[in-house]
């Protein structure tokens, strides 16, 4: 072969190379996990127990891949029940069979079966998480996502030292599921938890724990990306770092604009991407993570603590410093945090807040009762604790919705939520008894592809009120409004930010106040909603988006999987 010919070909051969390159670096890379579900001891708080793990770890295995990349998780269930898993904040797009809400969007795998699900990542770019989604087996079935910018790309901000994943999480002496099944039983709150932790470890100021106090080891000078999941079944937290500044960049998977604060506060379900520089003297300094409950309800108010250790040679303080934060129901301080809170929209990282709204929907958030004869039930008056949406508690079906909605099948769910509360009171006033007793059904809200979506939650002051932190699966959304006391369509929409609001999966609806959010509809499928605090969720504080299919293949669920896991 003469030269020519030969650089002709070795181009030629480049050429495809290179297209080949830039074709896979736009589709993503594939990835693939096994999750075996199993039962494994740990001793914590001075006493040996099981609980269920995924891999035997606790917290359980990280996921992590770049923006736009697909993973297959094989997940073989070698527990005692059965269990689904949720990857929490991907959008999933027209994927929702793999979405994993328990009857919801699939039904559980049973123990000794496997089933594999396809975690499709689109636009989220930051920190994300995965969890069990099966009654409270989330307490112990948790892990972090992390998710970097696409090859080619960085951060939006400079490039730190180093990454440091650090899951707010709890620990309970007693059986979880125990704990859960009694409470729905005598109509009671259910056991608040034992301890929270840093990393599965609870910290110096519990028994039997400071010899397994998570430690954080820094070099002086350098920055460092912290990763903040809080995986707490039923607190919100403030969490802080002592004598040091953080520097909030992004939450949920997506990106914000800096904010520079000596506290954060995350609901349960939340994330938050922190930069913190090691800036100080080199020695050992507290990391602190608190509650947040500005509530009349029960909650765990005991403090776990990490430590961040600078590397070197320095003589070891005699009392750790320790961070200042806000007290446990420091309502202000939630909420001065929570407002600051907006996205980069750069050229890079835009926003896409809907203006002409399409589909308007008002939904109350409210703790209930169930009424019980002869006050035999274990919660206030003589009742059942129950928890609603406008007034609704939702009842989970035995088959999943998703199944019923795609094969039609009938008598399984009702596609009527309504758009707005039947009738309006002071929602966060003298409520009387209004709505104290919710309808219990399985309803649907349903929207059309495309809907441009507004949805105004107002918190009430029926039973006890306080901050609830609302997921919504399928998607993220825009909070472009946030306030106190009733929500006045009139007046409170003229302080919407439209142009920079967070893009997040999570917000906690204040106590008696409301918060409007905004997306798209524009993934089709059936998406779960709810309250993250889980005694919430499973009381009722639940319902289900149905996104219609668009009018092409594209734009439609796709088919189910070969295998999903049967029905009982």
């Amino acid at each position: 072969m003469g030269l020519e010919k030969m650089s002709s070909a070795l181009w030629f051969s480049g050429l495809i190379f290179l297209n080949s390159l830039l074709l896979c670096m736009a589709a993503g890379q594939v990835h693939y996990y096994d999750f075996v579900l199993k039962e494994t001891i740990f001793t914590k708080l001075c006493s040996t127990k099981s609980i269920l793990t995924v891999n035997g770890s606790f917290p359980g295995p990280t996921i992590r891949v770049h923006k736009g990349d697909t993973v297959f998780v094989n997940v073989h269930n070698q527990g005692k029940y059965g269990v689904t898993i949720h990857w929490h904040g991907v959008r999933q797009p027209r994927n929702p069979w793999s979405d994993g809400p328990e009857n919801i969007t699939q039904c559980p795998i049973a123990p000794n079966t496997s089933f594999t699900q396809e975690v499709i990542f689109s636009t989220e770019e930051g920190t994300l998480w995965w969890h069990a989604h099966s009654d409270w087996t989330r307490a112990t079935v948790h892990g972090a996502i992390i998710i970097l910018p696409k090859p080619g790309t960085t951060y939006p901000f400079p490039k730190p030292y180093a990454e440091e994943t650090l899951i707010l999480g709890e620990w309970y002496k007693g059986d979880v599921m125990a704990i859960i099944t009694e409470a729905l039983a005598t109509g009671g709150d259910p056991n608040i938890s034992d301890a929270f932790t840093i990393n599965g470890q609870p910290g110096d100021l519990y028994n039997c724990s400071s010899g397994t106090t998570y430690r954080l080891p820094v070099y002086s000078g350098k920055t460092y990306l912290l990763r903040i999941i809080n995986s707490i079944m039923n607190e919100e937290q403030f969490f802080g770092i002592a004598k040091h500044n953080l520097t909030v960049v992004g939450s949920d998977g997506a990106y914000l604009k800096p904010i520079n604060t000596n506290y954060i506060m995350i609901t349960p379900g939340q994330t938050m991407d922190v930069l913190v520089t090691a800036n100080q003297s080199p020695s050992l300094y507290y990391i602190a993570s608190t509650p947040f409950a500005d509530t009349t309800a029960p909650y765990d108010n005991t403090t776990t603590t990490a430590i961040l250790q600078y590397k070197g040679n320095y003589t070891v303080p005699s009392t750790i410093p320790f961070p200042t934060l806000p007290a446990y129901n420091d309502k202000d301080a939630a909420g001065n945090y929570t407002i600051r809170l907006k996205s980069l929209a750069s050229k890079e990282h835009p926003v896409n807040v809907p203006k002409k709204i399409t589909k308007s929907i008002f939904m109350t958030v409210s703790v209930n009762q169930i009424y019980c004869p002869n006050a035999s039930c274990a919660g206030p008056s003589g009742n059942r604790l129950s928890a609603s949406l406008t007034n609704i508690s939702f009842v989970t079906p035995k088959i999943d919705i998703l199944q019923a909605y795609y094969r039609k099948l009938p008598r399984v769910f009702a596609s009527n939520f309504p758009y707005q509360p039947l009738y309006y009171f002071n929602f966060t006033g003298d409520v009387g008894n209004n709505t104290v007793y919710p309808a219990l059904a399985t309803k649907a809200l349903t929207v059309n592809y495309n809907d441009a979506v507004e949805i105004v939650l107002q918190g009430t002051n029926v039973g006890a009120a306080e901050n609830h932190p609302m997921h919504l699966h399928g998607f993220s959304f825009y909070v472009v409004g946030m306030g106190s006391g009733n929500f006045n369509n009139k007046t409170d929409p003229k302080s919407y930010n439209l142009i920079d609001p967070p893009e997040v999966n999570t917000i906690g609806v204040p106590k008696n106040g409301w918060v409007t959010i905004r997306f798209i509809a524009d993934n089709p499928g059936v998406w779960f909603m709810h309250c993250h605090l889980e005694r919430h969720a499973s009381w009722g504080m639940d319902t289900v988006l149905i996104v219609k299919n668009g009018g092409t293949s594209a734009t439609s669920i796709r088919p189910p999987p070969k295998y999903m896991p049967p029905c009982s």
